[in-house]
């Protein structure tokens, strides 16, 4: 991933990214020619590597490709949004877009069927902290039968990270008045992913303010 040094992010930054968004491309390569599936990600620390877990559906031939070529790409993206020159306070400017994205590259495993009903739960109760004060659900809630033809339905991939580049574009390469204006206009076109995108981009303005304030301090 090409990252220009103004949009280059801390790993732990990254992480904390990909930990939040919880969903993501997983990239294998099958003799030569890229595939791809879109999954929930749960994000945990172990013997100091970042590893990622993940399933696919067991009809998706995916991870057979992944037991058999383990070297995979993770792409965790954020909102994005066109930024227009006619919303800059200088002039002369060119159009651009805004984003957040991560790319991790590592190794990847099919996990042994035993792992899945854990695996699932993990997921599951990751997910539903974010839901509290709502009870958790759990697989408890689900009848035998439904549960094992769950269980048998998919496949639990562990990736062990051992690479992240992160780029969150948000106008650092612009003057602070003008990744304002953007933000600005960005809010009032008012679409959930430029929303987001002003929010972003503020809450770095802010980041770059405290620095300074800091620095003179």
């Amino acid at each position: 991933m090409y990252v220009n040094s103004h949009f280059k992010i801390p790993e732990a930054d990254a992480t904390a990214f990909v930990r939040e968004r919880a969903f993501g491309v997983v990239t294998a390569i099958d003799a030569g020619v890229p595939v791809a599936v879109h999954v929930p990600l749960l994000v945990a620390e172990a013997a100091g590597k970042l590893r990622l877990e993940a399933h696919v559906a067991r009809a998706n031939p995916i991870h057979g490709v992944i037991a058999a070529s383990p070297n995979v790409l993770v792409v965790v993206s954020g909102a994005d949004a066109y930024i227009s020159p006619d919303w800059y306070v200088s002039a002369d400017q060119v159009p651009t877009w805004n984003y957040q994205a991560v790319h991790l590259t590592g190794t990847a495993r099919v996990l042994p069927r035993e792992r899945t009903h854990a695996h699932v739960e993990a997921v599951s109760l990751a997910h539903e902290q974010r839901l509290l004060p709502k009870k958790p659900w759990s697989t408890s809630k689900m009848t035998e039968r439904k549960l094992q033809m769950m269980l048998a339905a998919i496949v639990p991939i562990e990736i062990t990270v051992e690479r992240i580049e992160a780029a969150f574009k948000l106008g650092q390469n612009r003057e602070p008045i003008d990744a304002h204006e953007a933000a600005r206009m960005l809010e009032w076109r008012g679409s959930p992913g430029e929303r987001a995108v002003a929010c972003a981009m503020r809450e770095r303005l802010k980041l770059e303010k405290l620095t300074a304030a800091g620095a003179k301090s």
